[in-house]
């Protein structure tokens, strides 16, 4: 293991600099987990659900990301590098075995999920505007690729402002990154703390635990509603691990890691927890499944805080102030999650399994900025596609070429063996192996308990395929200029 001096000196010749904070570590993975998903899909687990049990999916959502995140904190004090998963995949499986193409793959898929993953919190920002905009949701042109509706409306073109001014924003040195990050993740936990206040000083036990007719009977619509609750909710949990794409960028990651990890979850999900009860104990559960109309239920929050206080000038006051910080809300989890995923590319490219250009270092700044301008200029063109698809789509692929890829490299005996050296210099998920197959076993069953799993493989099958050939190219690219040098070299 390397001192904390030698992991300094790597970063710097990696052109990075070790500018984050603990605050700010902890800070950025909680905006990246709440975001605007919380606001926007509660109304989704409830339906999923099918009543107040919705909390199951927060509760079990809790759990599988709990046991997740010990999975990352000991992978992110094992390689404090920049690009988290790409890293420990290549590291795991061996760099010069498998390691290669399955790294490859990952930081290929990211290339499709990551600006999936960034594009929702965009359309989340829109939808929530649309309260101040009311006919912004309405389409101005309107088609479908393979299967895919495509949409573009006013809040279309909202999104995309998100994402150019995130871009902005993100150009410049991590030092003052820093900053910002701790005044959003501020921002964000006012936001759930203003609406969890607003719900216990109005709460109506009744309407919160108005369990319909057969809630807990464990039969298969039951396990369906949990399954399709708990993609969503392992979306809105998702985020806790931002902090390891940067540890090239954060100050003493041996500490730091773990305590953003599993501290952002802890948080976190007692908010969600305490969000989801003090929601439904103002507005009736029935209203979210169904009589709310389509627009009202794309910004509940603003329509929670003016049942709380009622049609008056404070009620109105409420709900403008709540869209406003969920817009900031919003904002924020676009600027963690480009700052994230941007640094992904930019280690492959490093490691010679992506185009060189990736690894560029702007020379003022000293951020990936080519990796960071080609994530947003695709994740622009993923604001044309409807927040439901988005989420579906995201969570199948990213389950699939990442969490349990990386949940069987941790029980290999590679793993185990490095667990056995070093010893009590980094983080040791207690239990182990146990959080990992809990872990694995939640992700497993989402996939499976999907309605649509088949459909949703499919879509993740074709990036795989298309992923394999590229890279087959690329290697035989690379050994035909190997032979074309060793002829030149003989001649």
């Amino acid at each position: 293991m390397m001192s904390h001096s030698n992991l300094a000196a790597k970063a710097e010749q990696q052109g990075l600099e070790r500018g984050f904070s603990a605050t700010a570590a902890l800070g950025i993975n909680i905006i990246d987990m709440v975001g605007v998903g919380p606001f926007v899909t509660l109304p989704l687990i409830v339906i999923a659900l099918g009543g107040p049990q919705a909390m199951l999916g927060w509760l079990l959502g809790a759990v599988l990301s709990l046991c997740d995140g010990m999975v990352w904190s000991e992978l992110g004090t094992t390689y404090p590098e920049a690009g988290g998963s790409y890293v420990y995949l290549r590291a795991l499986y061996g760099e010069r075995g498998l390691g290669k193409p399955i790294s490859f793959l990952y930081a290929w898929q990211l290339l499709f999920s990551a600006p999936l993953s960034i594009a929702s919190g965009c359309l989340g920002f829109s939808q929530y505007l649309s309260y101040f905009f009311p006919h912004s949701g309405e389409k101005l042109l309107s088609f479908t690729v393979l299967t895919v509706p495509v949409v573009f409306s006013g809040q279309t073109l909202m999104a995309m402002g998100l994402c150019c001014t995130a871009l902005m924003v993100l150009y410049r040195k991590v030092r003052s990154i820093d900053k910002l990050m701790r005044v959003l993740g501020g921002v964000v936990v006012f936001a759930l703390l203003a609406i969890i206040v607003t719900g216990l000083t109005h709460f109506h036990a009744k309407l919160a635990f108005d369990f319909p007719a057969g809630a807990f009977h464990l039969g298969p619509a039951f396990f369906t509603g949990l399954g399709s609750g708990m993609l969503i909710s392992a979306y809105d949990y998702w985020g806790y691990y931002n902090v390891c794409f940067l540890g090239a960028e954060v100050r003493d990651p041996r500490r730091t890691i773990p305590r953003a990890v599993l501290g952002s979850v802890a948080i976190v999900g007692t908010l969600y927890l305490l969000m989801n009860i003090s929601v439904l104990g103002v507005i009736p559960w029935h209203d979210l499944t169904g009589n709310l109309n389509g627009d009202a239920r794309m910004y509940t929050m603003a329509v929670f805080m003016q049942r709380a206080y009622g049609a008056t000038a404070l009620g109105h006051t409420a709900a403008t102030s709540i869209v406003v910080l969920i817009a900031l809300a919003a904002s924020a989890s676009v600027l963690a999650l480009l700052l994230g995923y941007s640094r992904i590319p930019y280690a492959a490219a490093r490691g010679g399994n992506f185009p060189a250009v990736f690894s560029k270092i702007h020379p003022k700044h000293h951020i990936p900025h080519v990796s960071l301008l080609t994530l947003g200029g695709m994740t622009l063109f993923c604001c044309l596609f409807r927040l439901q698809e988005v989420i579906t789509t995201l969570v199948v692929i990213r389950i699939m070429f990442q969490f349990l890829l990386q949940g069987v490299a941790v029980l290999l005996p590679r793993h185990r063996r490095a667990r056995a050296e070093r010893g009590a210099l980094s983080f040791r998920m207690p239990f182990y192996p146990l959080p990992v197959l809990l872990a694995m076993s939640g992700f497993v069953f989402i996939l499976f308990s999907r309605p649509n799993f088949l459909r949703e493989m499919r879509t993740a099958g074709f990036i795989l395929l298309v992923g394999a050939i590229v890279y087959g190219v690329r290697v035989y690219r690379g050994d035909a200029e190997k032979v074309a040098e060793k002829t030149l070299d003989l001649q």
